[in-house]
């Protein structure tokens, strides 16, 4: 039969059952949420009574039996220390004016001395420590508390480093949902122990109507640790220096909840001693100095899951498991929401979570369906929306009908009819108030999902139908007139310095690298943009921009919402009645699907819907680009010859044209022949092709831009590298594959860039140049799977067969 450790043995029985169970400190600290330094201090007897808890989250993450971990606490109890006071001690201590337990509640759950004697040179106070029964409490911990673990650990250290000079402070913030006051709650039970004169909870009311002032906090506090009420002086002052005096030589825990502002708080903190002050608050508390802060993030989806399982037992989330993600998915990972969630299934043993899932499925009812009892996720939110300044509630509405997953200040600003400078303002105090969450490094914002939704709703409420379609159509206007100017600069026939159409010409890109990062940024903007013009009617609005967006999308021809904005545009020039711009994009319709969504049966579709449109109005040039796309499609379907066909076809066609566009699609065209001709096994003839249109771009096209030709001669020099690798002019081939790998990298363009350097790296492995080989094919690897690329899989292929050759070396 196991007996019990000798008294004082904690910290050796801890080190025993350690070793059992062939856990190092660090994975200990980690599965019971206490740090390396205090298991340290434990096995080494510095700290010989560790807290309840403490010993039960050891006992649970060693795996104990309940014999095992009884025998734990009992050794852990054998070395805490015994009351510092006894009653006798405290009836002493009434006597002569000194804090006593037995005082009446003051009406906010503290307990204040009776009686009390004011000296001349001021008011008596308490010495030291004397536990206060009911006295500003811990509130109760949760049996259930989850994650959080680096978070803990971080205050368990903060406070094991502690400076008498400089107590600790510790600042919780974030927005509502995240388990601020539970994790506080959670780490001063954890910490208990460590001061013994007192641990004090303050709720500060910051969310009520009328927060709890400094002056009737420091009352509570000073009546807390038993100054007597008549001894507590009148002015906020005099009362924040007496409480900084009776802390100072006290190891007290002080939990601040729910704060308000910076001036709330500061006059409640210790400027000296061993205390531990733990505040909780929406608002980011920017203008505190010298603390530390703590800012919660959302949830992982394995501690999601793991916090409903706690709630409602494993066998339910087992048995549901992927409707178990799915919830956690549909509470945004908010631990409010998600423990709503698990109180609503633990009350309703008989449903299954399929069916809440269902339910919260539904975006519009998402919030009524996050209720348990007294618990609502839209009634925290309502908490913090009311404290806000009408403007900033303005805007919170507002941002809510932004597209995508964020945006800019400059889409907050329209949506609200606000200049930018003060909706950049009202984001900000939104930020501070844990409402919005600002990028780490883009001047851009972001709601969390459940808050959206709530935003949304507001916008319902407050403004209505009349008011959103305004702000709607505001926005959506001078974002599609921005996106189109923005798109212009990259236009080979309409190319500008000075922006043409910008709805706010002073604040417009300035040059071509600003046009496209903010094209790149407002995409789900401009799209939705795109899209409500379309169903109002703005056709040739629609046409205009996708035109403009022709040229740039080159640069992103991964994006698959390049045939979402070619489609429209189609379906616009048709409803003008215009043929020859239905022409023109049905070509690029065909295009983005040849290249974006790799649907090659659509592209032929509509390239052969361009070619009939684009000879009945007698547009040779169209008819050339039609050819050209078919001859695409043709050859990705496997029919080669005939795409072979066509693009001769196309090519005598464009090239019977004078207009400088009529000559770049001539190259374009004669560089998928090459192509075709190599896939065929014509390599000598493919070469051929190819150094035509590198001599045709050395010689220049009247009335093109330098760097658009020299995009053309980095592909022919792309070309040229494969087509002397096919002929096994290996040296000859890396040359030209590098020079047209450097081009694309000036020009910025992902997709062929990478293309390059997978052929590069194809080379370099039959040059037998194993290691350069490898860094090429593996950056091309990453790269086109970041652009959605099909070559991925060649590369992944590639790489593959680099290790049977490295293998056999």
């Amino acid at each position: 039969m196991a007996t019990d450790p000798p008294a004082g043995d904690f910290g050796q029985h801890l080190l025993a059952l350690r070793s059992r169970a062939g856990l190092s400190q660090e994975a200990l600290s980690q599965a019971a949420g206490v740090s390396v330094r205090a298991l340290a201090d434990l096995e080494r007897g510095r700290t010989r009574g560790p807290q309840r808890r403490t010993v039960q989250a050891l006992a649970q993450a060693l795996g104990l039996d309940a014999a095992e971990a009884a025998r734990l606490e009992r050794a852990a109890e054998r070395g805490r220390p015994r009351p510092r006071a006894t009653a006798r001690a405290a009836r002493a201590a009434t006597t002569a004016g000194q804090p006593t337990a037995g005082g009446g509640p003051d009406g906010g759950g503290a307990s204040g001395g009776s009686g009390g004697a004011q000296a001349a040179d001021g008011p008596a106070v308490g010495g030291p420590a004397v536990a206060v029964a009911g006295a500003l409490p811990l509130p109760r911990d949760i049996r259930d508390f989850t994650a959080r673990g680096p978070a803990l650990a971080r205050v368990l250290d903060l406070a094991e480093e502690e400076d008498p000079e400089h107590p600790t402070v510790v600042v919780v913030a974030g927005q509502p949902g995240l388990g601020k006051t539970a994790f506080a709650v959670h780490a001063a039970h954890r910490l208990a122990s460590r001061y013994p004169d007192g641990q004090f909870a303050l709720d500060l009311c910051g969310m009520d109507p009328e927060p709890t002032t400094p002056r009737d906090a420091l009352a509570r506090l000073l009546r807390a640790v038993g100054v007597a009420e008549g001894a507590i002086p009148a002015a906020t002052e005099e009362r924040a220096g007496l409480w900084r005096a009776v802390l100072g030589d006290r190891r007290a825990l002080l939990l601040l909840d729910n704060a308000v502002d910076e001036a709330q708080v500061r006059p409640l903190l210790p400027s000296v001693g061993r205390s531990l002050t733990l505040i909780t608050s929406r608002q980011a508390l920017a203008g505190l100095e010298a603390v530390h802060r703590m800012d919660l993030a959302l949830l992982r989806r394995e501690e999601s899951i793991a916090l409903l399982t706690r709630i409602i037992g494993p066998e339910r989330v087992d048995l549901e498991a992927q409707s178990a993600r799915d919830l956690a998915d549909l509470c945004g990972h908010l631990p409010l929401a998600v423990r709503i969630a698990g109180q609503r299934l633990l009350s309703r043993p008989h449903e299954r979570i399929g069916k809440l899932v269902r339910q919260l499925a539904d975006e519009e009812g998402r919030l009524d369906g996050l209720r348990a009892g007294g618990l609502q996720v839209r009634a925290a939110f309502e908490l913090s929306y009311r404290q806000l300044s009408p403007e900033a509630q303005v805007l919170l509405r507002r941002a809510a009908l932004a597209a995508g997953p964020d945006f800019s200040p400059e889409v907050a600003a329209l949506l609200a009819d606000l200049p930018v400078a003060k909706a950049l303002r009202y984001a900000d105090e939104l930020t501070d108030a844990g409402l919005l969450q600002s990028d780490a490094v883009a001047e851009r914002y972001r709601f969390h999902d459940l808050l959206k939704l709530f935003a949304a709703e507001q916008v319902a409420v407050v403004d209505g139908p009349e008011v959103r379609e305004a702000a709607e159509e505001r926005a959506g206007d001078w974002m599609l007139r921005r996106a189109t100017a923005a798109a212009l600069r990259f236009d080979v026939d309409h190319y500008q310095d000075a922006p043409h159409g910008d709805p706010d010409p002073p604040r417009a890109p300035a040059d071509r690298e600003a046009a496209r990062g903010w094209l790149e940024a407002e995409r789900a903007q401009w799209l939705a943009a795109l899209r409500r013009a379309h169903a109002a009617g703005r056709y040739q609005q629609v046409v205009d921009a996708a035109e403009a967006m022709h040229w740039f999308s080159d640069l992103n021809q991964h994006w698959e919402l390049w045939a979402e904005v070619f489609r429209r545009s189609v379906e616009a020039a048709r409803a003008l009645g215009s043929r020859r711009e239905e022409a023109v994009h049905l070509n690029y319709l065909a295009w983005a699907y040849n290249l974006c969504l790799y649907d090659h049966r659509a592209a032929l579709e509509s390239a052969d819907a361009a070619l009939a449109v684009a000879r009945e109005v007698g547009d040779e040039v169209q008819v050339g680009w039609a050819l050209g796309y078919g001859a695409g499609a043709l050859h990705r379907l496997g029919q080669v010859e005939e795409a072979i066909d066509r693009l001769r076809q196309a090519a005598r066609c464009l090239g019977g044209q004078d207009s400088a566009q009529a000559r770049l699609g001539e190259l374009t065209v004669l560089n998928t022949l090459g192509n075709n001709l190599r896939t065929a096994g014509r390599a000598a003839e493919a070469l051929q092709v190819h150094r035509r249109i590198d001599r045709v771009c050395r010689a220049g096209i009247p009335g093109q831009a330098a760097e658009v030709i020299d995009l053309y001669r980095a592909f022919a020099q792309q070309q040229i590298g494969n087509d002397l690798a096919a002929l096994g002019r290996l040296d000859e081939a890396e040359e030209a594959l590098r020079q047209g790998l450097t081009s694309f990298e000036a020009a910025q363009m992902p997709s062929w860039s990478e293309s390059a350097r997978l052929d590069l790296g194809l080379v370099l492995r039959q040059l037998g140049r194993y290691a350069e080989a490898r860094a090429a094919l593996s950056r091309a690897r990453d790269e086109l799977g970041e652009v959605n690329s099909p070559r991925r899989e060649e590369a992944v292929r590639a790489l593959r067969e680099l290790d049977h050759l490295a293998a056999g070396s």
